[in-house]
């Protein structure tokens, strides 16, 4: 049976003056960020070999911060180098989708240990429908999982979008609708891999969490969301490794 058509998508064709008109302004007016500088490859700390790849879009560029070392991917590897020797590293690009994404990764070569991905907020501005966007997501952990041989994927959620200070009401509740929908449907894609996990993003409301755009994370924000990875990934390696010896 066809899921009931939400109010959102009632209210789209009525709004949809509004709904333009609030687009373009965004658009003209927002404040562009360029990704931060740094290496996006290396290798560091001291333990058991962990190969590490972060992949998706602005977000997990570090868009909001000024390095490489306060973005996502310098503060989720400072945690794990603490356990781990962690060969990383980052394919990401600002304005990439999924399937951008998925067209980029087939271009390089594994093997992987970890995967994280940090999509969703492209394919809701690009209007793509959460039967596409779990299409496009299964195909790209069947990529992590089988020619990248990562046994353990983390798939960041879908940000709630209706709390980005640089979108107006009612542009940002439509957004954020949809992309309730699509993150609904990333945790359904999740459960059907038992390499990979959902995590979802709910960080309190706090205006030092924003980037001065009001549309990606700050260096505050980096760090919580890097400890939060760090943590699921730790629980997830001693899961596997539990399952692999026979332990609990």
């Amino acid at each position: 049976m066809p899921a009931p058509i939400a109010a959102d998508q009632i209210l789209r064709l009525p709004l949809l003056p509004v709904l333009a008109a609030q687009g373009l302004w965004v658009r003209r007016t927002a404040r562009l960020l360029p990704e931060p500088s740094g290496p996006r490859a290396g290798c560091e700390g001291h333990g058991p070999r962990l190969r590490l790849l972060i992949a998706g879009d602005s977000s997990a560029a570090g868009v909001g911060a000024e390095t490489q070392a306060q973005a996502l991917s310098g503060q989720l590897v400072q945690r794990l180098a603490q356990d781990y020797r962690v060969a990383w590293r980052l394919e990401a690009t600002t304005g990439h989708t999924t399937r951008d994404t998925l067209d980029r990764l087939r271009q390089i070569d594994g093997p992987f240990d970890v995967a994280v991905t940090a999509l969703g907020v492209n394919d809701v501005t690009r209007a793509t429908t959460r039967a596409q966007f779990m299409a496009r997501q299964t195909a790209l952990l069947e990529h992590l999982t089988v020619p990248l041989g990562a046994n353990c994927v983390v798939l960041t959620g879908v940000p709630q979008m209706q709390r980005f200070p640089a979108l107006p009401q009612p542009l940002a509740w439509v957004l954020g609708q949809q992309a309730a929908r699509l993150d609904a449907g990333l945790h359904q894609v999740a459960a059907r891999f038992p390499q990979a996990h959902h995590l979802a993003l709910d960080f309190p409301d706090d205006p030092a969490l924003a980037a001065p755009d009001g549309y990606h994370p700050s260096p505050r924000a980096y760090a919580l969301w890097a400890e939060r990875l760090a943590q699921d990934i730790h629980a997830q390696t001693r899961a596997r490794i539990c399952r692999t010896s026979g332990t609990e």
